[in-house]
């Protein structure tokens, strides 16, 4: 059984460890548990590796955030992987700092990585949204989330992280419904 886990983010030295990166770096912290290595192909760096029995795919897009569907459906067609067995794991500002929340489908919420996902998928498939806050003046979204993490909030960030990765890896092994049940607390 395959499984598809694409982390959102934006490529280039300028976006590292930026709240709108948090989708890669679940990625690099599954990757790295994994001792899978990312290469770079089409449209995005991909890497693999097998958790109890399944196989599970890595996506990191290069297209940049606002324009992540293309990849996400170029993948789930190039490695035949359905929608349901496709996670997107991504930043939310709707959640504090921390908190994760994975669902079946749902809205945008106003996020342009997941409105182009909708494109073409539609919105029912699999989100794990993590919460990065909302501390940021009227009009100030956009320089928020391409901030990086205080250091505050940086101290706590291998621990989100980690969470975030055991809610990816429950997803392929147990379903979305228990892992719901586990994670979304």
């Amino acid at each position: 059984m395959k499984f598809l886990i694409v982390g959102l983010g934006n490529i280039g030295p300028e976006y590292e460890l930026t709240r709108h990166n948090i989708g890669f770096l679940v990625a690099d912290y599954l990757a790295d548990k994994a001792k899978a290595e990312f290469q770079i192909s089409r449209l995005a760096s991909v890497a693999d590796f097998r958790h109890k029995g399944k196989a599970i795919y890595l996506v990191k897009p290069s297209t940049y955030m606002n324009r992540s569907g293309r990849a996400v459906n170029y993948w789930m067609q190039q490695l035949k992987i359905p929608k349901e067995k496709t996670l997107i794991i991504t930043d939310d500002i709707s959640l504090p700092f921390g908190k994760i929340r994975m669902r079946a489908k749902g809205s945008s919420a106003g996020h342009n990585g997941l409105k182009d996902i909708e494109a073409y998928l539609g919105n029912d498939y699999p989100r794990l949204r993590m919460g990065i806050g909302n501390d940021f003046p009227k009009g100030g979204q956009v320089d928020y989330v391409l901030s990086r993490f205080t250091e505050e909030e940086f101290e706590k960030l291998p621990e989100v992280i980690k969470k975030a990765a055991e809610a990816t890896l429950s997803f392929c092994t147990i379903g979305i419904e228990r892992t719901m049940n586990f994670f979304n607390t």
